[in-house]
């Protein structure tokens, strides 16, 4: 038996009064985290959810985060976290293919995830969560995280799962068709925390996260919440990150440990009220979800006498693979040496193994890896040939065995740590009727690591303006996904077969 809900109540049981979770100035003991969990557990299994269902979780970081996630594991039920910025249709499509059942949605996206829950064929439970004080009526049929806290006992039995059942589905998309749902077990995400606290991290119960990495995604779950919960250290909680809000709260509540993507170390680095606040509380600084410049890299380590360890991983390893560890010195530029218990090898289109230097495409196993792409047995076996899962990436090991990230294979677009996939923004464009053809390509920016552009041909005796076309796409994708420039052209470069060459638009 091993269910990944244990890390809170192992946590709860060696100190039930130590603080677990704070947002500002509302705060959560363990064992009041605990009893809240108990209490959508219950208020969850009421509803008919059991061991093997989906329910998808639609929130910020705020303390209803782990409160839901730790709840649903704990009926045996596997957790879809949803990205916050999800328009409608995107909502339809994850809870349909999932296969969810309940939505748990905080009040201020029901604009957006209501309408995307009533078209889902397969969920029939909505569950708001209203920010305290809120007085905004609740959707019709929708249910109250409130109230439900209110009416249900703060004590459940944890649900016996398999270390193989499934804890987690993280969606995830290649550069064909749509998201797909990586499975990831209760062995994967516990093992994953384990070892990334104890072996990566050295993590104690005294230690201070900052959680501004968005908990829907894996480098947060596993990274932050989970490693905290394991430990029984504090997380305190920023719903979205600013630079100088995230320097108020290292500052006030002595952050020890904070986790982010490039772009968050590059705002701290240069905005200009940073240097106000005292940053010397941290002694742990970790970066993932994109290439960190090395140039940002060792100016932050010298202003703030830290040492940032890159590491690397993906929705589909739980999420880490390879880390920059504390018992050998780091190398800039660097994801590091593979994670415990865990290979990799950069390998040459037949699978062998590339000699030293040589770039060669990233493939990983061991007990990260995921169980597989959710009801797509194709995709899977695409996917893990072998033994070993095929990452897209391209990468060059040294000598010592570390790896650099070269480029990808795919062409997903990594904009402010988040997975932007072409192809989907391109369908969105070729929808307009003004567009003949489209490309979206990545191009370089300080501060979010990539930008995204589309260029554009128009049919024949059609026009659209560049703003015209943001606009469009602004209303159909997720905030992150639109692209922000538009270069129009006569006609767009292709090989031999048609296919565009997106490498010449760059």
């Amino acid at each position: 038996m091993l269910n990944l809900a244990v890390i809170l109540e192992q946590s709860t049981r060696r100190d039930p009064s130590k603080l677990a979770v704070s947002l500002d100035d509302y705060k959560l003991r363990y064992a009041e985290l605990n009893g809240a969990a108990n209490k959508i557990a219950n208020a969850l299994a009421a509803l008919g959810v059991q061991h093997g269902d989906k329910v998808a979780i639609m929130l910020p970081n705020t303390p209803h985060f782990p409160i839901c996630y730790y709840g649903i594991l704990k009926t045996g039920a596997a957790v879809v976290p949803l990205n916050v910025l999800f328009k409608h249709s995107e909502i339809q499509y994850h809870l349909e293919d999932s296969d969810a059942k309940a939505l748990i949605v905080w009040e201020g996206f029901a604009a957006e995830a209501v309408p995307g829950f009533r078209r889902a064929q397969t969920c029939h439970n909505l569950i708001v969560v209203q920010a305290p004080g809120s007085t905004a009526p609740l959707p019709d049929g929708a249910l109250s995280f409130n109230q439900l806290i209110a009416d249900h006992p703060p004590t459940f039995e944890l649900f016996p799962t398999g270390p193989d059942d499934t804890a987690v589905i993280l969606y995830t998309s290649g550069t064909t068709g749509r998201p797909k749902g990586a499975e990831l077990s209760h062995f994967n995400m516990f093992f994953n925390a384990m070892v990334a606290a104890e072996k990566l991290l050295g993590v104690t119960k005294d230690d201070i996260f900052l959680a501004t990495l968005p908990l829907f995604h894996s480098f947060g779950q596993t990274a932050v919440m989970n490693v905290t919960t394991y430990m029984g250290a504090t997380m305190t909680m920023l719903p979205r990150f600013d630079p100088v809000k995230a320097a108020e709260i290292i500052q006030r509540d002595k952050v020890t440990v904070f986790a982010g993507v490039p772009t968050m170390y590059f705002y701290l680095l240069n905005h200009p009220e940073i240097p106000n606040y005292d940053l010397s509380s941290l002694r742990r600084c970790v970066s993932g979800g994109a290439s960190m410049p090395v140039e940002v890299m060792l100016t932050f380590n010298k202003k703030h006498n830290v040492q940032i360890m890159e590491g690397y991983g993906l929705s589909e390893t739980s999420p880490i693979a390879s880390f920059n560890h504390l018992d050998r010195p780091a190398k800039p530029g660097s994801i590091g040496t593979p994670l415990w218990g865990v290979e990799m090898q950069a390998v040459d289109l037949e699978g062998k193994p590339v000699a030293t230097g040589e770039m060669g495409e990233i493939v990983i196993r061991g007990h990260n890896v995921m169980k597989g792409y959710y009801k797509r047995p194709e995709a899977t076996a695409e996917a893990i040939r072998g033994g070993w899962f095929h990452s897209g990436d391209l990468a060059k090991v040294d000598e010592d065995g570390f790896f650099f990230i070269v480029d990808r294979v795919k062409d997903m677009i990594l904009r402010g740590g988040f997975n932007v996939y072409p192809r989907e923004v391109e369908e969105i464009l070729y929808a307009h009727p003004a567009v003949a053809e489209a490309a979206v390509i990545g191009m370089p920016d300080p501060a979010l690591g990539e930008e995204i552009k589309a260029v554009v041909s128009c049919k024949p005796g059609q026009s659209v303006s560049e703003q015209e076309l943001i606009d469009y796409c602004k209303e159909r994708l997720a905030a992150y996904k639109y692209p922000r420039s538009v270069e129009f052209r006569e006609s767009l470069p292709k090989t031999a077969t048609g296919k565009i060459l997106k490498r010449e638009l760059k």
